[in-house]
């Protein structure tokens, strides 16, 4: 694995560590600020919030588990990176935008897909 590739692994593995303590951790305030939820709507989604936040922490500890070891890793790193991607495809198509109109959170794309796609190009292209 080149240098270049672990470090986009683990650039991943930090964006969903950020997703990650902001849906534990601040999840009322990111729900009204970026997806323009009112107050009384974040607080009643505030536990499905904090949920994908558990999950994209296991999200994170994978990618970064994957960035270090050399077992099965060319299958660790191509998993975790695709999960990746295919959620961000998914979030992009289903979350609700800020700006209501917009049909789609295109954020999304570039924020959560954009970095596991190149991820797994160069998995692919550097694995030996």
């Amino acid at each position: 694995m080149t240098l270049l590739t672990q470090i986009v692994i683990l650039l991943n593995a930090l964006i969903h560590l950020g997703f990650a303590v902001g849906e534990i951790f601040f999840t009322t305030y990111l729900l009204e600020t970026l997806f323009g939820f009112s107050t009384p709507d974040a607080l009643k989604t505030t536990p499905i919030a904090k949920n994908a936040g558990i999950y994209n922490s296991f999200i994170a500890a994978g990618l970064f588990w994957s960035a270090f070891t050399s077992d099965n890793s060319l299958q660790l790193r191509l998993f975790f990176l695709i999960c990746v991607a295919i959620a961000g495809i998914f979030g992009a198509l289903t979350l609700p935008s800020k700006d209501q109109t917009k049909k789609r959170n295109i954020n999304t794309l570039f924020l959560q897909t954009l970095p596991a796609t190149i991820g797994v190009v160069l998995v692919i292209t550097t694995h030996s």
